[in-house]
């Protein structure tokens, strides 16, 4: 069962963007799509930890800047033929307003 805490504005999170939410277990990455989708990510790429909040935002899925490779946004998993997966997190909007599922499997990974 997850504890949402509110995070922001929709508005916060440029469209094709990503903004970093600072936690005590590490960053988390929300990303915005061109059509108001939001995704929570930790904001480490499976490959070699590279930041996912600085690569480009295409469709639903995000590409690392340090490598090349393609994540899912909703998965967290890499595009093959990449192995590999990063922590995903809910996301809701309420009235504009942002927040993220907490407490969830995977935080600590």
């Amino acid at each position: 069962m997850s504890e949402w805490i509110e995070v922001g504005s929709i508005e916060d999170i440029p469209r094709q963007g990503a903004r970093i939410v600072a936690t005590a277990f590490g960053d988390i990455a929300l990303f915005r799509t061109v059509d108001d989708r939001l995704f929570a990510l930790r904001d480490r790429c499976p490959h070699r930890g590279g930041p996912l909040s600085q690569g480009i935002v295409h469709g639903a899925r995000v590409t690392c800047p340090l490598h090349g490779w393609v994540i899912e946004l909703a998965s967290g998993a890499a595009v093959a033929p990449d192995l590999g997966q990063t922590a995903c997190f809910p996301v809701r909007v309420e009235g504009g307003r942002v927040w993220l599922g907490w407490n969830r499997p995977g935080l600590e990974t």
